[in-house]
């Protein structure tokens, strides 16, 4: 019988992960469209809310359908508390969790991230830190470009 499941479950969960992806490329597309100062301009209005809550439900939404039921206990520091949120230990797609229950920040990302099709446009759309590895400055450019966001007062999302 659990095979039957499997044999039924997986095709309908991949078909509607796929929609939720599909949906989610869609929402980003619309928030960076004609966008002034893509990615040295922080996101504002409805753009900015348009990510926090679909991005953010789509993403709950996604893992809930593959299984994982997450309960928050406590309070998310909002951004006048903490500009910057430390996640760890940082190593997997469980990040993704922990950036839908924080409000989709700013997160730390390799610059070939942003060029993945569908995944790239997504990712723009939450407005990272690049981090190009070819560039010796890199470190540098960085820790300068987290701590002007931090220092932003609420003009950038929180950086995780």
């Amino acid at each position: 019988q659990s095979v039957l499941q499997g044999i039924i479950l997986l095709p309908l969960r991949a078909t509607c992960l796929t929609f939720i992806l599909l949906l989610a490329w869609l929402f980003a597309s619309i928030a960076i469209f004609c966008q002034r100062g893509r990615g040295s301009v922080p996101l504002k209005g409805w753009r900015r809310r348009m990510i926090r809550t679909t991005l953010s439900g789509l993403t709950r939404t996604a893992f809930f359908i593959m299984g994982f039921q997450v309960k928050v206990k406590g309070k998310v520091a909002s951004l006048p508390e903490a500009p910057i949120f430390v996640a760890a230990p940082h190593s997997s797609f469980f990040d993704a969790i922990v950036c839908a229950l924080t409000g989709m920040p700013s997160i730390v990302s390799r610059a070939e991230n942003l060029s993945t099709p569908v995944f790239g446009t997504i990712l723009s759309s939450l407005q990272p830190v690049a981090v190009s590895r070819q560039d010796p400055d890199s470190r540098k450019n960085t820790v300068a470009e987290i701590t002007k966001r931090a220092l932003s007062r609420g003009q950038w999302p929180q950086v995780i």
